[in-house]
């Protein structure tokens, strides 16, 4: 049997906003670790299975998912692009069928990119038991043995009170929806319910023949999607038609509660889906007023607080039990207790068609990235930050001028049909409806300031004639 590991990278994680956003959300985060929540993943996975890891993720993040994954030094062997989110069971679908195209006997270790491990070796031998079960035929999921009566967690009931320490498969009795404190306090007592991990191993081919049998219309059309599909540059694109007809649902709901294959692998070890920033202020480094700062944070007479500055001192006095999270253009203030409201806001600045539930000020881009530092009526200025090698599109703006000015780097621009290097200090002009592109061909990051003035400056004025990555 061939191991290969799956994360799943899409999710949203509104509950840690204004850190997360739709463009940039938690799993590219760094949050009690130098190391993104991705990157982690991707690295615990190198840990336990010799092939490289194949990612499923959202159309709108592959750049950053791919940029990671290099980042962390992982080597990736599928890079599956979904062109619509369709929940977890479609995803898995299309990786099991990508798999079994690479090794008839591949067993799949599905991860959430989004979740914090920190016993390697507890989690390498549980991966071993679930290896052990998968091999016989059974659809393995993880769960955590409970330490406190979570109501945010959906459970697992065994066929057996578990011991303390065991790591061995059993079967699973049934799968329960996130229960009241009551209910979760009864659970506790059994010894038999464990936290759902949103974890799996299983034969890629036992879990089709259960896809099949259980949800036949999701079969049907991932296994077209991924029969239709492309590959561009390092990603699979599944086919966007088939794709999309796909039912929408989850593995628990399509597969796991139906099959008779069903066992948990318990997992006794620190385990976090840092689903809230109480959840992060619980797993972060503390004080000895029960704190954990991060940022350019100054505090006097403060408890039990969890405090992130990312562009400017943030001073707190004679607080307790706070979460404040201050990013460029938001800054949270709730109390710890009531963190899981947080996504209340996000609804509301989604009701509002407000752009700070979607993006940062600064904006990734395959080639870099973008601040908005200022914007006034007919006028925008961004700085701009280019990769090494990377380029912008050829392209052209109906209702926008642009003015460059170089502030360290070498640029090479196209304007019209002029080619030339500009350095620091040097500037140029483009004007509306002038064809033009940026580039460095340098080895270290070029950055420059961009003035934009016209009647309109929207992201969507642009019309690309060229673009390497792929990018309508």
């Amino acid at each position: 049997m061939t191991l290969f590991p799956v994360i799943l990278c899409g999710g949203s994680g509104s509950r840690l906003w204004p850190l997360s956003r739709d463009l940039y959300p938690k799993q590219f985060l760094s949050l009690t670790e130098k190391d993104s929540l991705l990157q982690s993943t991707l690295l615990r996975a190198a840990k336990v299975s010799t092939q490289p890891s194949v990612l499923v993720s959202n159309e709108a993040h592959r750049f950053l998912v791919a940029e990671q994954a290099r980042a962390a030094g992982v080597p990736v062997s599928d890079l599956i692009l979904e062109p619509v989110a369709r929940n977890t069971a479609p995803a898995i679908a299309a990786a099991a069928f990508r798999c079994i195209q690479k090794s008839a006997d591949a067993v799949l270790l599905v991860m959430p990119s989004d979740q914090l491990i920190t016993d390697q070796a507890g989690f390498g031998l549980a991966v071993t038991a679930a290896v052990e079960a998968a091999g016989k035929g059974r659809l393995v999921t993880f769960g955590v043995k409970p330490t406190f009566p979570a109501t945010g967690y959906g459970y697992i009931r065994a066929v057996e009170k578990l011991s303390a320490d065991s790591i061995a498969a059993v079967a699973v009795a049934e799968f329960v929806e996130k229960p009241n404190e009551p209910k979760a306090i009864e659970f506790l007592s059994t010894g038999q319910y464990l936290w759902n991990s949103g974890m799996f191993v299983f034969k890629a081919s036992v879990f089709i023949e259960e896809l099949k049998l259980h949800a036949p219309d999701m079969y049907r059309t991932v296994e077209a999607a991924v029969q239709g599909g492309l590959s561009d540059l390092d990603f699979f694109r599944l086919n966007k038609a088939d794709f999309e007809s796909s039912p929408s649902d989850s593995i628990d709901y399509a597969v796991m509660e139906k099959t008779n294959k069903a066992s948990v692998v318990p997992l006794n070890l620190s385990w976090s889906d840092v689903g809230a920033w109480d959840a992060v202020l619980e797993e972060s480094e503390k004080d000895g007023n029960g704190n954990a700062f991060s940022g350019d944070v100054m505090t006097h007479d403060t408890h039990g607080s969890y405090v992130k500055s990312t562009s400017r001192l943030v001073a707190t006095v004679g607080v307790s039990d706070l979460v404040v999270v201050e990013t460029s253009d938001a800054v949270l203030v709730a109390h710890k207790d009531n963190a899981q409201d947080v996504k209340k806001i996000v609804e509301r600045l989604k009701a509002g068609q407000r752009s700070e539930h979607k993006t940062h000020r600064e904006v990734f881009r395959p080639w870099g990235s973008y601040d908005s530092i200022g914007s006034g009526s007919r006028f925008q200025v961004k700085r701009i930050t280019v990769n090494p090698g990377a380029r912008l599109s050829l392209q052209m703006h109906h209702h926008r001028a642009e003015h460059w000015i170089v502030v360290s780097g070498t640029a090479r621009v196209r304007k019209g049909s002029e080619e030339f290097l500009m350095t620091e200090n040097q500037s140029c002009f483009i004007a509306v409806g002038e064809t033009h592109f940026l580039e460095n061909p340098g080895v270290i990051p070029l950055e420059l300031i961009e003035v934009q003035s016209g009647s309109y400056l929207g992201e969507d004025d642009i019309v690309r004639f060229e673009d390497r990555y792929g990018r309508v």
